[in-house]
């Protein structure tokens, strides 16, 4: 009996132990960044891929994102041209810098690598690499939905004894809006180690007790040559060692353990997003809720009982305005970013497969598709019977709304129109990532004028602003932090102003007297709308903490409505500089909203959540 005991005893302690361990070698590069102005990422990469093509002890490669500095097609395609010059097989995930900035949406990094997160086992350890954004718009890191979905599905098949390690681009922390998505769930199972990149210097780090690693650039920065680590895993440590490719090995400079780990520990509390505020303002709620199961990144559309929304996975969906119920779908191939417009029963988007779409509104169903050459992440604006949309093969297009036929093409871009048109009085004014905001005919897309924020940086682009105009004056706020005025007719500069460090959310009055911006600093600002030299008439400390993501300021029946990156919508008055209400959906950024009244608001989420906001 003594002896079943400790057999049943033995077996029990064996079960804790991670499964046996045969040690291996691989190598973990992060953050390339192929394009990089400095011209240095690639003479980096190809030093790295030759000295480990000298190695006969490396089993695999692993990259940790920021393959690319902006992630454009043909910095992929030369990316992948360099890594696909290693002897050993590679495994590869994006960062944000290859979504973040994307022409595609993603969809060439998948297109051109075949995946944007992977799963295999070496050697008695299950490897786990998954997708970070954001994606298109300015927000935190985010792993996007479909991947938490799709990590849920593999988690499933695994043995929770079965040692694990998580390769993503970000930390799990709370640079990650997401981050306890991942580690919640990574702690239920037997993971040993999660390694990242993005910090761009080699770290030990530690996420809720689960151990990990940051790899450094590949980049030299400032010395001769990059670097990468070598990765040792043994069945009882993971020890990382630096390689300065062609010159040495440096010392090990880290080593863990490997053991079966216990995260459940009742004692120790960890941070999570706080829902206070949603108590303070009680007489807010949601009167309904979806959760898509793939981010959502646009404002939906409303037209009489339907509200209309597009998601990564590139599904168009819509919904009851009542209840939320879902009343029809429709799939196209490639993500959606693109905020929908309705007119006459007919609602246009378009979609990361390069086609510009008309559905009817009543059933979904294919009314007229338009083929352009590469992702179309723009957002359709309607006036009369034609469509003004933008995409990323360089071009903007007036379709016609009822055929789809091609009324005018401008084509004189030089990167991609991710953002909804401006139309006024007899222009199209538009923002792209070629640094410049562009001025074209209504009737025949001539250019009319074009504007530049005074840097040749295209991250400085005024490409993710709206703009807004008013007696002959369009306002526009840029990444370099400023508010413009300009000429509507010359295109130019009539003033700036730098003061409250707005980033690329603007707004107006419905009267066309101020001209509201949303700063990175916690708070609002109102100047007045003139074509003379303004400072800010006020500011207002809203209390949204840091802020940076690119949702407009919509003013409806006296109140101003926006969404901030910590998931909250908020209610301003404008007139007294207070906060009429704010509610918290979820914990990652809020796409601009559509105010129907100010009562009621349609919000989206980047985390999948579309839900009709009212208040009591």
């Amino acid at each position: 009996m003594k002896k079943t005991f400790l057999l049943l005893c033995l077996l029990g302690v064996a079960a804790l132990l991670p499964a046996q361990i045969k040690p291996f070698r691989f190598v973990h590069i992060s953050d390339t960044h192929i394009g990089s102005p400095n011209g240095s990422a690639e003479e980096d990469l190809r030093r790295t891929v030759r000295d480990i093509n000298a190695m006969n002890d490396v089993a695999f490669v692993i990259i940790t994102g920021d393959i690319t500095e902006l992630g454009t097609d043909s910095q992929l395609q030369l990316a992948k041209q360099l890594f696909d010059s290693l002897q050993v097989k590679y495994y590869i995930i994006p960062g944000n810098h290859d979504s973040g900035w994307s022409e595609s949406g993603g969809v060439s990094f998948t297109t051109i690598f075949g995946y944007d997160k992977f799963l295999f086992d070496y050697n008695g350890v299950r490897f786990i690499g998954c997708a970070s954004g954001p994606y298109v718009r300015m927000s935190d890191g985010h792993i996007p939905r479909n991947a938490v979905v799709w990590l849920d599905e593999v988690l499933k098949k695994t043995d929770k004894q079965q040692p694990i390690i998580f390769c993503n681009h970000y930390p799990l922390d709370n640079g990650l809006d997401n981050w306890y998505e991942a580690t919640n769930r990574l702690k239920q199972y037997n993971t040993i180690l999660a390694i990242c990149g993005h910090g761009h210097n080699n770290r030990p780090m530690n996420f809720e007790d689960i151990p990990a690693v940051m790899g450094r650039s590949n980049l030299r920065a400032k010395a001769a040559v990059g670097g990468y680590n070598l990765v040792d895993v043994r069945p009882d440590s993971i020890v990382y060692t630096e390689r300065r490719p062609g010159v040495e090995t440096l010392q090990p400079w880290t080593k863990v353990a490997v053991q079966a780990h216990q995260y459940a520990v009742p004692s120790k509390k960890f941070e999570r997003p706080d829902y206070a505020i949603n108590q303070q303002y009680a007489r807010v709620k949601p009167k309904w809720t979806i959760a898509s199961d793939a981010n959502v990144i646009s404002t939906p559309a409303v037209y009489k009982e339907h509200v209309i929304f597009g998601n990564q996975n590139g599904e168009v969906v819509a919904l009851d305005l009542k209840n939320g119920k879902r009343q029809w779908s429709f799939p196209t191939k490639g993500s959606i970013f693109s905020s929908p417009a309705v007119k006459e029963d007919k609602v246009v988007l378009g979609s990361g497969d390069g086609k510009v779409y008309c559905l009817d509104v009543k059933n979904g169903k294919q009314l007229w598709a338009y083929t352009t050459g590469a992702a179309v992440l723009g957002c359709p604006a309607i006036s009369g019977d034609t469509v003004f949309i933008g995409g990323s093969d360089h071009s903007f297009l007036a379709l016609g709304l009822n055929d789809g036929q091609l009324r005018w093409k401008y084509d004189s871009l030089n990167g991609p129109v991710v953002s909804t048109p401006l139309l006024y009085e007899d222009k199209v004014i538009f923002g792209a990532w070629d640094t410049y905001l562009h001025a074209v005919d209504r009737q025949s897309g001539k250019l009319l004028w074009k504007w530049n924020p005074g840097s040749a940086v295209i991250n400085f682009s005024p490409a993710s602003c709206i703009p807004v105009a008013v007696d002959g004056v369009v306002y526009v706020v840029t990444p370099n932090r400023t508010i413009t005025a300009i000429d509507a007719q010359t295109g130019a500069t009539l003033w700036r102003n730098t003061e409250t460090r707005v980033r690329e959310s603007i707004g107006i009055s419905n009267d066309g007297k101020w001209v509201y911006g949303k700063t990175m600093q916690d708070t609002l600002v109102a100047y007045a709308a003139s074509r003379e030299s303004q400072r800010p008439a006020w500011v207002m400390h809203a209390g949204f903490g840091y802020e940076h993501v690119p949702s407009m300021l919509i003013e409806k029946e006296g109140q101003i409505f926006f969404g901030t990156r910590s998931g909250v919508v908020y209610a301003i008055d404008p007139a007294q500089r207070k906060v009429i209400w704010a509610h918290k959906i979820d914990n990652s950024m809020v796409n601009t909203v559509r105010v129907l009244d100010s009562k009621h608001i349609i919000a989206s989420t980047m985390d999948g959540k579309v839900v009709l906001l009212e208040v009591k």
